[in-house]
């Protein structure tokens, strides 16, 4: 496993860490399953592991902490999210911030998490949702320095809203922010555009999130894939949107080079981005943790594959995903 460092944190973490959104209440997660596959993740030397508060109402956390208590001389990093007040996903600029991220919501649900974890620091703290309208409000970013102050987290971090990658460089230029978590994979180019360059002049770490684009990237999804009612993915690949997705991924196939896969393919992609601190794959199961940590081994794609893969650039924007 590479390592790669943090932005100006300087943290050395491993170049492919652990989405554990799938974990705390997917259709199809097994506790028992996702308990081996943190713990075979930490001894294939992954180091960083993404959770919330909202993931299972807590349970993402309690998971990581029991792994992270396990095994406390891996320099694991911890990385958590706190939820809006009003608890509205997307971020929007009509809620207004002490609606979402007044500064006690943030100390308080900071405590919650920390109990979840049972830990007495947080490495990283992020927004789980943000809107650039919010920056200049003052109660946030007192929360933020209040809590390094306290010795209660180490850095501090924002998940920018899917498709939204530029929702954030106002926030970045307060010099508040350590990190920015954002979608980006081999269809969800766009943070390459301003994004980017924004945390590279400021030193901020990128943590991309969501590299097989929900699972279509997986290349195991069919036209006929369907999921429950309440399994957050059946809202995401509606009828149009997974054929519309599933003819772009055909087109990719021919890429896949004879004994890879496209999920190597797809991670590999990220990594050839050097402002990329970490990826973070969902991994429910120890095969899965097996393949994408090797994806690491076996290093960036050239440059004539990157450049083939740019051509799948898809640009969405909220609410129009066709």
């Amino acid at each position: 496993m590479r390592n790669r460092t943090f932005g100006r944190t300087g943290w050395p973490v491993s170049e492919i860490g652990y989405g554990m959104w799938g974990m705390g209440g997917w259709s199809g997660s097994d506790d028992t399953e996702s308990r081996a596959s943190l713990h075979r993740a930490v001894e294939g030397g992954c180091t960083f592991f993404d959770t919330a508060l909202a993931y299972g109402a807590g349970k993402s956390e309690q998971l990581l902490g029991e792994v992270v208590r396990a095994h406390p001389d891996r320099g694991l990093v911890v990385a958590t999210k706190v939820p809006p007040k009003n608890l509205k996903w997307p971020g929007k600029a009509e809620y207004p911030v002490a609606d979402t991220f007044p500064a006690d919501h943030i100390h308080e649900f900071t405590a919650r998490s920390l109990a979840n974890l049972g830990l007495e620091r947080i490495d990283l703290l992020q927004l789980h949702v943000w809107d650039d309208t919010w920056a200049a409000d003052d109660g946030w970013k007192r929360a933020a320095d209040d809590l390094k102050r306290a010795g209660t987290i180490r850095a501090f971090g924002i998940s920018v809203n899917r498709w939204q990658p530029e929702n954030v460089l106002a926030a970045i230029a307060t010099g508040v922010v350590d990190a920015v978590q954002v979608v980006y994979n081999v269809f969800d180019q766009a943070p390459e555009d301003r994004l980017f360059p924004a945390c590279r002049a400021a030193g901020v770490a990128v943590i991309a999130r969501v590299p097989f684009d929900e699972g279509s990237l997986t290349g195991t999804l069919t036209r006929d894939t369907t999921f429950p009612a309440d399994d957050w993915r059946s809202t995401y690949f509606t009828p149009e949107h997974l054929a519309a997705t599933l003819s772009r991924v055909d087109r990719l196939q021919p890429l896949v080079e004879a004994g890879g896969s496209l999920p190597d393919l797809a991670l590999r992609f990220i990594l050839a981005a050097p402002e990329v601190s970490t990826v973070i794959p969902g991994m429910r199961r120890t095969r899965h943790v097996d393949a994408n940590l090797a994806a690491s081994d076996r290093g960036p794609l050239d440059a004539d594959m990157v450049a083939a893969l740019r051509a799948h650039r898809w640009d969405r924007v909220p609410n129009r995903v066709a």
